[in-house]
């Protein structure tokens, strides 16, 4: 199969091929189909069961003639299935991490698990270990963290693993300064994080920055003005028990960030709202996949089709297209 192939989808060879004569010849009955494609009945009608079951072919008549769902809506389907089966399988394997506990009942004491403190050097391991952790974390993940704007390659880098973690069921409990509020692309992410299922609350009045994960690892800054100096990464120790409760103590002082944005980095929805061709321009550009496909519908150049975004984006303070999507709606232009 080439690589353009519905194999990708889980649609096999044999199936596509029959979805494909469906889009050639709408209309045709479900019996005509193994003489005109030289099969065996039977398969035949198993293959037709199996694409009706996926969405990508039913029957509009008493005569069972069957009519295909449009590619563009098959695909979504099928995407949206694949991505259910891979959430699953996530959640199964990462479901599994006392498989370690075992292997390492084969190491006997020679070689125990971690129970102390590490120390972390530099960025890169400190944001390696963060990997590791979150990818594994399987109940809950509890933050603190006072940075008062988030760059656009921070939130580039962490949202597929925060929206990873809440799409796994993960709790995630987040405190931020209420500063981070008056930085626009800092305030959508986080309004993205909460739609999603993340409780957020912030504060105005703490200097504390701490991770923790399953209430087994605290992840602490050797110096909290100097993140770059490493960290302290704390295991199943009486460290980790008083790193959550101060964890809850300031949770408790903080407000919640729906309340918080009311009053903090509320955002101007009284703005006027674009029109003409920049807010056709931020329609498509929410709705439509790629930019030559915008602009084509607009029927402007590729490059003034980009200019209004870049435009549209700077106006919005957004660092990504899905943050100035999020921004407009609060806004209401969209």
């Amino acid at each position: 199969m080439d690589e353009n192939g519905m194999s990708v989808f889980g649609v096999p060879e044999a199936e596509e091929e029959i979805y494909r004569h469906f889009l050639r010849n709408p209309g045709t009955r479900a019996d005509a189909l193994p003489l005109l494609l030289l099969s065996r009945p039977q398969e035949t009608g198993a293959r037709i069961a199996r694409l009706q079951e996926l969405g990508l072919l039913h029957a509009e008549d008493p005569e069972r003639r069957i009519f295909p769902a449009d590619p563009e809506v098959a695909i979504s389907r099928l995407v949206d299935i694949r991505l259910h089966a891979l959430q699953q399988e996530v959640q199964r394997v990462t479901g599994s991490r006392h498989v370690i506990d075992g292997l390492r009942a084969e190491q006997g004491a020679r070689t125990p698990p971690p129970q102390g403190i590490e120390q972390l050097e530099g960025l890169a391991q400190v944001h390696h270990r963060i990997d590791d952790l979150a990818f594994f974390a399987r109940d809950e993940i509890l933050s603190v963290e006072p940075y008062t704007r988030l760059s656009a390659e921070n939130i580039a880098r962490s949202r597929p693993l925060d929206l990873r973690c809440l799409r796994r069921g993960v709790r995630i409990r987040n405190v931020v300064s209420s500063a981070a509020l008056q930085d626009p692309p800092t305030a959508a992410y986080l309004r993205e994080l909460a739609e999603h299922g993340a409780a957020i609350r912030v504060t105005a009045d703490t200097t504390e920055r701490l991770l923790v994960y399953d209430r087994r690892a605290a992840l602490v800054p050797l110096d909290p003005r100097d993140t770059s100096r490493g960290a302290l990464l704390a295991h199943r120790s009486g460290l980790v028990s008083n790193v959550i409760s101060l964890f809850e103590h300031i949770w408790d002082q903080a407000d919640d960030l729906a309340r918080a944005g009311g009053s903090v980095g509320q955002v101007d929805t009284a703005a006027p709202r674009p029109s003409g061709i920049v807010r056709r321009v931020l329609v498509s550009m929410c709705t439509v996949g790629k930019d030559e496909a915008g602009a084509r519908e607009l029927g402007v150049s590729v490059r003034t089709y980009r200019r209004h975004v870049a435009d549209l984006m700077q106006t919005l303070g957004a660092a990504s297209r899905a943050q100035a999507a999020l921004l407009a709606r609060e806004r209401g232009w969209i």
